[in-house]
């Protein structure tokens, strides 16, 4: 049901925050680091890789498939639905219709996109006053390579791209989508 984005076949970086203690809840939510997206995410991915890849650019991936179990956790941890979907409602992510990602350079140096990934505060949205000009330039860049390629964005997270209607597909826990993310 879910495809792997691969970083040797898909010419991506795989840096799963959530299976590393350097996320905001300071634990590993994942038993393991693995990249899954339903199979219309994956498309448009190839589609997102490809476009930057015309400008020696790629990708670092923090996120994708979240099982239903994995957001609960974050909840928990922080309940604040401007960065952290309820689990009642259902998060994109847990539909392997989510992705968290920024560019990269050739030498595999992040651009600047004025805050670090998983920041939650309002620095973070797109549009927000006070970056400077090259990381506003760099967000309007993932945003135009992302868009291009059939993603939508959420307006609070310059990181977090999504498919338009993502809501439509089912959310999946780990056993129901055979990840075998969460630890055992």
């Amino acid at each position: 049901m879910l495809e792997e984005i691969l970083s040797d076949r898909d010419g991506v970086e795989l840096d799963i925050a959530y299976a590393t203690p350097a996320n905001f809840t300071g634990r590993p939510i994942y038993g393991r680091a693995a990249c899954f997206l339903h199979p219309e995410a994956a498309a448009a991915m190839r589609r997102a890789i490809a476009i930057a890849a015309r400008h020696g650019l790629r990708f670092r991936i923090y996120d994708a498939f979240r099982p239903s179990e994995a957001q609960w956790k974050l909840w928990e941890h922080t309940p604040d639905p401007d960065f952290v979907a309820d689990p009642r409602r259902g998060s994109p992510h847990s539909r392997g219709a989510a992705v968290d990602l920024t560019l990269i350079d050739a030498a595999g140096r992040a651009l600047d996109m004025g805050t670090p990934f998983d920041d939650f505060s309002t620095m973070s949205y797109h549009g927000a006053a006070g970056l400077s000009v090259e990381a506003e330039r760099n967000r309007l860049l993932l945003m135009g390579i992302m868009t291009t390629a059939g993603w939508d964005f959420y307006r609070h997270e310059w990181w977090h791209y999504q498919l338009f209607d993502a809501r439509r597909l089912p959310a999946l826990s780990d056993s129901a989508a055979g990840t075998r993310l969460m630890p055992v």
